[in-house]
């Protein structure tokens, strides 16, 4: 009898459009958390606060934006991704309504500070993270580093488009056609192309190198012996550095340019240039993050960034600013992406939701810290060195502490967590 004829693996996965409508997702949120440099001065002036007055409002919503990730992370798994990006979604439009008819410093702290940041974190990587890596085993660090693409390009894309609708718009209208935009693309994406619901084996099933893709590691974890290891707390530190950095760069990194001289259109252009080159080079570290330890990954990013930021404190001409933002760009992307696909290696996927908003929550604690330190630092000192100078401290340092992450590779045996404990602890001291 002959055996039955087996079927030739589709050339084309589903999951991959799951990827690119949270990559699109991901570009508007983080674009809009991590790219307002150009709508930071023109707010401050048109409403008449200081400096350090609205920084200290961004930095109230990084942190409700960082706080709002845990929950979105506990909500996908009761309630669905399309539940939390359509409600997430709901709350972007109230608050930009309300964020443009308010002139007072409460108002706009609970609208654009507390209820639109709420909204992002509903919408941003951690609501997105698991559903991709239940679609994704084989290929799960490539597909996380398009997810990371999707900050990238935020940056890339939102700061010169922020810019250039600045020069036509007030910051109010600009403000209302970005919520325009963002239901325009979250809405049809969550009802028409996000689905929770993956094939038993991923993408497994679609290896068109006949290759089978090692079983994933198994979910005897739970979330307080997760959070007690020396792993989850090199991956939060490292992602405090990451936050603290990125932030910094998204909200001061322009007026800080245009304080060194530099005028609107080159601070705009050399901000968004290291998003724009960070986009190609996520091919590259995506493909690199599923075949090389992805601590040692993880640590190069870091180390790069660190002198990248003072580079960038230094660089005294246009061809200067541009290069820096180009090298630095190559490792901008991939942080965020490693980190979430070490926890999902080590842990498992049905906690890496969970996980991964309370590690990113030290994320945005870090943004937040950077907000306003970076207001204060100038406004008390006259210079930018306190702020950027401490970011590139953390991030060398974190390229340290992550060099301690356990293994790095793309697949283990899975173990159980008294053993795991053991091991981790030990690496951690």
């Amino acid at each position: 009898m002959s055996p039955a004829p087996t079927q030739p693996p589709e050339r084309w996965y589903f999951g991959w459009n799951i990827v690119a409508a949270a990559t699109l997702i991901t570009l508007l949120t983080v674009g809009m958390r991590l790219g307002l440099g150009p709508l930071f001065l023109p707010m401050a002036e048109d409403l008449g606060f200081s400096r350090s007055l609205l920084s200290s409002i961004v930095a109230v919503g990084m942190l409700c934006y960082g706080l709002a990730m845990p929950l979105a992370g506990w909500l996908v798994a009761r309630r669905g991704t399309r539940f939390v990006l359509l409600a997430g979604t709901a709350m972007v439009v109230v608050a930009a309504l309300w964020a443009a008819n308010t002139r007072s410093p409460t108002g706009l702290l609970l609208s654009f500070g507390v209820l639109m940041s709420v909204g992002a974190g509903f919408t941003s990587p951690i609501a997105l993270t698991p559903v991709i890596s239940r679609w994704f085993q084989r290929r799960r660090g490539m597909a996380l580093f398009f997810l990371s693409t999707g900050s990238m390009a935020g940056i890339a894309v939102m700061t010169p488009v922020l810019g250039i609708a600045l020069q036509y718009l007030s910051w109010q209208s600009t403000l209302l056609a970005f919520a325009a935009v963002f239901v325009a693309v979250t809405v049809p994406a969550a009802l028409r192309v996000i689905r929770d619901e993956a094939p038993p084996d991923g993408d497994a099933l679609q290896d068109a190198t006949g290759r089978p893709a090692p079983a994933a590691p198994a979910a005897h974890w739970s979330v307080t012996q997760a959070m007690r290891t020396a792993t989850f707390a090199r991956v939060t530190f490292g992602l405090f550095a990451c936050g603290f950095s990125m932030n910094l760069l998204g909200t001061h990194g322009m007026p800080m340019l245009m304080d060194r001289g530099f005028d609107a259109t080159t601070s705009a252009l050399g901000i968004g240039l290291i998003g724009l080159v960070a986009i190609p080079s996520t091919i590259a570290l995506g493909r690199l993050a599923d075949r090389l330890p992805r601590a040692r990954l993880l640590a190069a990013i870091y180390g790069v960034r660190g002198l990248g930021f003072i580079a960038l404190m230094l660089a005294a001409s246009a061809l200067q600013l541009y290069g820096t933002a180009a090298v630095g760009g190559v490792v901008w992307a991939g942080s965020i992406a490693l980190s979430s696909a070490i926890l999902a290696d080590v842990f498992g996927v049905r906690l890496v939701g969970v996980l991964y908003g309370w590690a990113y929550l030290m994320h945005q604690v870090g943004a937040m810290i950077s907000s306003w330190l970076g207001g204060w630092g100038y406004e008390r000192l006259g210079t930018h060195w306190l702020a950027f100078g401490l970011a590139s401290a953390l991030l060398l340092l974190a390229a340290v502490v992550v060099l301690g992450l356990p293994g790095g590779m793309a697949w283990r045996r899975p173990e159980r967590p008294g053993a795991a404990l053991g091991r981790l602890n030990r690496v951690g001291r």
